[in-house]
């Protein structure tokens, strides 16, 4: 399996592999998980030429390819699920299987990108530690630790490990154009995860089982009491979702 983060500062979540910690934890008794730090986040290449949505499908590639994973589950959140829908679009023979955890078909608002700039441009940064951090970052709304966790110590604070600048641009194509093109290419058994208080509306995943491709098998859970950032908000109610959708491929 793997899985793929959604995108720094997007709808709350922190945008790195750690965020998968406790699904790997949980799922590697029977399955091998990889989380990858996608460009422009965490431990990967922090101001990379290209944030195209190409790109990040390449990436997903070449990692299948250099660590000889054969027909992978893609389990990815939010921009996360969106570079796996692409990669499963682009490469069918690659992909097993597809989760889409808060992630979907539609274009993203064209204010997106303005939008988040200017939340992160809001940040009283550095944070003095990584409990101040915590502290804040909870006060709007985030999971503290999960963000807290992907800070980085630099010699006058603590600063995110990625670049406001990246962020916006990696957003920006989504908000261009849909993506039910791509979608109607999948092939691969799919399951969608939405939030209870996501912000993918319950349409668009009707719309997504009615337009998928007929002799796919496709399936669409709500998890309750859940926000954006269900891998977070909702663990354990994410966990049994991946374990009875990764049963039924083996």
């Amino acid at each position: 399996m793997v899985s793929l983060h959604g995108l720094a500062g997007h709808a709350g979540h922190a945008g790195h592999a750690g965020e998968w910690d406790a699904a790997a934890a949980h799922l590697a008794p029977h399955h091998r998980v990889v989380a990858v730090d996608q460009r422009g986040h965490g431990a990967s290449e922090r101001r990379p030429a290209d944030v195209s949505r190409a790109a990040y499908v390449a990436d997903v590639r070449a990692v299948c390819e250099q660590l000889g994973l054969h027909r992978p589950v893609l389990v990815g959140q939010s921009l996360g699920g969106h570079t796996a829908m692409l990669t499963a679009a682009a490469h069918p023979d690659l992909v097993r299987g597809l989760v889409l955890v808060e992630a979907g078909a539609a274009a993203a608002d064209p204010g997106t990108p303005e939008e988040i700039g200017g939340w992160l441009d809001s940040w009283p940064l550095p944070f003095p530690s990584p409990a101040a951090a915590r502290a804040f970052l909870t006060g709007e709304g985030l999971n503290g630790e999960a963000w807290a966790a992907g800070l980085e110590q630099r010699a006058d604070g603590w600063h995110p490990r990625f670049e406001h600048s990246v962020m916006v641009a990696a957003i920006s194509e989504n908000s261009t154009r849909d993506w039910w093109p791509e979608w109607r290419r999948v092939r691969c058994p799919a399951l969608l995860v939405i939030g209870e208080k996501g912000i993918i509306p319950p349409a668009e995943s009707i719309r997504m089982l009615d337009s998928a491709d007929p002799s796919t098998r496709m399936t669409a859970v709500s998890v309750p009491g859940s926000g954006h950032d269900v891998h977070l908000d909702r663990p354990g109610a994410l966990h049994t979702l991946l374990s009875d959708f990764l049963a039924t491929l083996l």
